[in-house]
């Protein structure tokens, strides 16, 4: 069987890691999207202050299937 995959990208935060921002994002996309089948992290970024890590911002690339 074959499939035909679309592809989005999304940013994703957290406060408290660059992991927590990628499930965030994976989890909100879930919500309006089926079938998510992989992500691929292209960005991390993040906010610093008084000299710490603040909040974490991961730009994905989410794929999924598209129903035939």
């Amino acid at each position: 069987m074959s499939h035909t995959y679309k592809l989005i990208e999304l940013v994703g935060s957290s406060p408290i890691s660059s992991d927590e921002a990628i499930k965030n994002a994976v989890t909100s996309a879930g919500q309006s999207l089926q079938h998510l089948r992989w992500f691929e992290v292209v960005e991390t970024r993040g906010h610093i202050e008084a000299g710490l890590i603040a909040h974490w911002q991961v730009t994905i690339k989410v794929g999924f299937t598209i129903d035939p």
